[in-house]
């Protein structure tokens, strides 16, 4: 049971960016809705007095101002990140996009590590006389917290391929 709770957290905790993206994208455009209300009531005044061409013009420019300083920022990111990988040496370079992958298989690796010594030394312990004695011994090797963990992993790393589709 806590495995398939462990995998559905895991799944859907791989999902959590869209759904937080999702939100963020509803609030941005109740956002731009009430700006877009309030600079209809703005240029309603301004062409009671005759400004609306001067207030378009105004308009133009900041929405220019914002996107080159928006461009020159995520500009200035990129070229800081080129500028620290260029200094740094292959190695570090490959190591920069494979850290997370390498946790999780070191981690998967040490459970099925675990389980094998186990699993040998229940075997040739002469613990096992039966069936009994067997399942008994496969809780202990493959216990309920240890597939509940591994089920999360699993399930946050290819249940994030199916967020990614959509």
């Amino acid at each position: 049971m806590l495995s398939l709770i462990s995998s559905a957290i895991g799944f859907f905790a791989s999902g959590l960016p869209k759904v937080l993206e999702f939100f963020q994208d509803r609030a941005d455009k109740a956002h731009e809705l009430k700006l877009a209300s309030m600079q209809t009531e703005r240029e309603l005044a301004l062409a009671k007095e005759g400004f609306a061409a001067q207030a378009r013009i105004e308009e133009i420019r900041t929405d220019q101002i914002a996107m080159q300083t928006d461009a020159e920022r995520q500009g200035a990111a990129l070229e800081h990140d080129k500028a620290i990988m260029a200094r740094a040496s292959a190695w570090v370079v490959n190591m920069n996009g494979i850290v997370r992958p390498t946790v999780t298989f070191i981690f998967v690796l040490e459970l099925v590590l675990i389980n094998i010594a186990l699993t040998y030394w229940f075997l040739t312990s002469g613990t096992i006389q039966n069936v009994d004695d067997m399942l008994k011994a496969s809780e202990v090797v493959f216990s309920s917290d240890e597939m509940a963990l591994l089920s999360g992993i699993i399930s946050f790393w290819f249940g994030s391929r199916q967020w990614g589709k959509k």
